[in-house]
């Protein structure tokens, strides 16, 4: 079967919603991929499948992600069941900390997880995210931090880790890596790229080996309505249209 029929057969078959959700998740995997959050084919990013409780969409096992098309998107139950047949393998050990979310937290639709170098360098430290960045204070008036465990293959760790998360949409998992959840995929890619933005510079700006200046606690607490100023209320919406557009000058394939 031609990959051209494999696309039609999978557009055919969903409704309208959810194919639109599978091109965005999937340019969703593209956009990491550009940008070196990927570590190889491990990570996830998970979305609800509109209208359809308890059905999700997760990475096919074992393809890269600047490899992944909306077609080649598995849908899977909240254990990670798959729910339609794929040619491709779904790795439900990966699917634990993304149903957890779900499962907890039912009006966040995406779910991404990343091994960043960054991320999980700032994840290793003791004192967590630092204050020192304009980056930073979006993550750190909600940020919420959960202990390492090992490896997340237990289901007994998901009341924890949905108890850590709480009401926050940003999540250091100590020694892992990070977390972002968001009320559609464009809100979880934009907090990822604040989050490993303020990752990054606190990694550069500590390797110069000078005493940090702190941001005061007054201006943390503003920022969520400084964010909203700066975006015009449009939060995500504003640079996700763009993000889509470089995608399509790249390779546009993530819509097939």
């Amino acid at each position: 079967m031609s990959h051209d029929t494999t696309m039609s057969e999978v557009r055919r078959r969903v409704t309208p919603e959810e194919w639109q959700t599978r091109v965005e998740l999937a340019a969703a995997y593209r956009l990491v991929a550009h940008f070196g959050w990927d570590d190889l084919i491990f990570t996830h990013i998970s979305a609800r499948v509109p209208g359809q409780p308890g059905q999700f969409l997760i990475n096919p096992y074992g393809m890269l992600f600047d490899e992944i098309t909306a077609s080649s998107l598995v849908k899977v139950d909240h254990e990670g069941q798959p729910l339609m047949e794929s040619e491709y393998d779904v790795n439900p050990a990966g699917f634990v900390i993304h149903s957890a979310i779900h499962d907890g937290r039912p009006e966040v639709q995406c779910v991404l997880h990343t091994h960043t170098r960054y991320g999980v360098a700032v994840s290793a430290q003791k004192d967590g995210l630092l204050p020192i960045s304009q980056q930073s204070i979006f993550p750190l008036v909600r940020l919420a931090y959960h202990d390492y465990e090992g490896v997340a293959l237990r289901d007994d760790e998901k009341p924890r880790l949905v108890d850590d998360l709480g009401a926050s949409n940003f999540l250091i998992l100590r020694n892992h890596g990070l977390l972002t959840c968001g009320r559609s995929v464009a809100e979880a890619v934009l907090a990822m790229y604040t989050l490993e933005s303020a990752c990054r510079i606190q990694i550069l700006a500590q390797s110069g080996g000078g005493e940090l200046t702190r941001i005061p606690q007054t201006i943390i607490a503003d920022a969520v309505n400084q964010s909203r100023q700066v975006t015009k209320g449009k939060g995500a919406g504003l640079a996700w249209p763009g993000l889509l557009r470089r995608l399509d000058r790249i390779d546009p394939s993530y819509r097939d």
